[in-house]
């Protein structure tokens, strides 16, 4: 069993760069048509730097580096004073599961958007990497009436986006004009328009989170039907608007939006809506008129990771509470992510109380963020984790513009694969790395402690220096 482990660790790791280069260029074609349609600034592809170290071929054929080479490495960056009192580290060879270095390995850390690499490994495995999501329309109980049924779609969109994007969303629109087809065909031209939440339970915002996280634009309230994640659209943004990240207050009733938003398409498709759209629960056994199904899970954790996507986590993270017999609310979703983890053998280090990490109260030990990660290089089932990894230099909030590790190069570009995290005062970095001797490595770098919210760039810049020491090593 353990020489089958390793051999698929090693298939899989050659295969990381296949995927690799295959995400980076749906990612490169995607992120302008998407971010356009929401009218967000991005870099142009040609400003990417250093794009063809992509097919650099980490193997784990290489000679691993030391424990005393990794300290010396690493010892400069990791000790930068605007990361704070707190830095932990953990490097291993996924191949043996080695820990090759690991300082405060066990500690519990804030992880910020690192947590959403737990999150996705949970829902890869319990719900499979071509799960869809459904959003359905069906028969009210009052004459004429039908109801809007949310299916916890988190890239359900009012429109389509420009044809080159990827994942393509199930649209509202496409549900609109299938609805009005089959309303048609049964010679009714007039409803009421009812929605239905009631797939998640709880409150829309998760312990820690404050309402400033949907007026900045950072997320939503969390609820089974949305669109466009609550983002206002194009239509509903300034012209002269220069916030390249789109953090702008987001709809605070974003299921009321979204029937509102179906209401009008039904209309314009020629099927006349009275009153307005109204919150209820649709019937048990209610007859099916239309729906519309969500791109596969493997695509949505690429958006997810690319772009660093709250709601898209949290959204995973109540589809894994619901297969698992939890209640879909942000306690239940916790719960089962974590015993998910635990029955895959990362059995210590998570504190969870959200899937996306915007909550301070969320911990997790850089040890656990590592065995994660070496999950996602033993188990086929879970290679969506790794090839939608952002790219150092390439790709997601590790590309020029996205973030505060966009200052990321050296040995880094196109060597380091990772998740990024930054929340108030914590900045974390945990993924893959290509080293020099060509072996490949996984990595966690967290500081929590950042001495203020000034800092944070700075504190991003030293985790970049590491990740491009760690590229830059094979230390002997």
């Amino acid at each position: 069993m353990a020489r089958r482990t390793r051999i698929a660790a090693l298939v899989t790791l050659a295969m990381i760069n296949v995927f690799t280069l295959a995400a980076g260029i749906a990612v490169a074609r995607m992120l302008p048509a998407r971010l356009a349609a929401l009218r967000v600034p991005t870099v142009a592809v040609g400003q990417v730097r250093a794009a063809g170290r992509v097919l650099a071929s980490g193997t784990g054929r290489g000679p691993l580096p030391t424990t005393a080479g990794l300290r010396s490495a690493l010892a400069g960056p990791l000790s930068a004073t605007a990361l704070g009192s707190q830095v932990s580290a953990v490097v291993a060879d996924p191949v043996t599961g080695r820990i090759l270095l690991s300082e405060q390995g066990a500690a519990m850390s804030t992880p910020a958007s690192t947590n959403k690499l737990v999150t996705s490994v949970a829902a890869l495995e319990v719900l499979g990497p071509n799960a869809r999501f459904s959003t359905r329309v069906v028969r009210g109980t009052a004459a004429n009436s039908i109801i809007l049924v949310g299916g916890g779609d988190p890239t359900l969109a009012v429109h389509s986006f420009p044809a080159q994007d990827y994942p393509q969303p199930a649209t509202l629109a496409a549900l609109a004009t299938a609805t009005a087809r089959a309303l048609k065909a049964q010679g009714r031209r007039s409803v009421s328009v009812g929605y239905d939440t009631s797939l998640y339970t709880g409150a829309g915002l998760a312990p820690g989170w404050t309402n400033s996280y949907v007026t900045s634009g950072n997320v939503t309230q969390i609820v089974s039907l949305e669109v466009d994640q609550g983002r206002l659209t194009a239509a509903g943004l300034p012209e002269d608007s220069d916030d390249p990240y789109n953090l702008r207050p987001r709809a605070s009733d974003p299921a009321g939006m979204a029937a509102d938003a179906f209401a009008t398409l039904l209309a314009a498709d020629g099927i006349s809506v009275t009153g307005t759209a109204a919150a209820q629960t649709a019937p048990a056994h209610a007859a099916a008129i239309a729906s519309v199904s969500s791109p596969p899970l493997s695509a949505i954790v690429q958006q997810m990771l690319t772009e660093s996507n709250n709601v898209i986590a949290e959204n995973l993270a109540r589809q894994v509470a619901l297969a698992t017999g939890e209640p879909a609310s942000f306690s239940g979703a916790a719960a089962a992510v974590t015993r998910e983890l635990g029955r895959l053998g990362v059995t210590s280090g998570l504190h969870l109380v959200d899937g996306s990490g915007l909550s301070p109260q969320d911990a997790i030990a850089p040890a656990a963020l590592v065995k994660v990660l070496e999950l996602g290089t033993a188990q086929p089932r879970l290679r969506a984790l790794l090839a939608s990894l952002p790219v150092a230099g390439f790709s997601g909030t590790l590309s020029a513009g996205q973030s505060v590790f966009s200052g990321i190069g050296g040995a880094a570009l196109g060597s380091v694969r990772a998740k990024t995290g930054n929340l108030g005062t914590v900045t974390t970095l945990a993924g893959l790395v290509s080293d020099k001797a060509g072996r490949t490595l996984v990595f966690a770098f967290m500081a929590d402690k950042i001495p203020s919210a000034g800092l944070l760039r700075a504190a991003a810049d030293a985790i970049d220096e590491a990740a491009a020491a760690l590229a830059g090593c094979g230390c002997r």
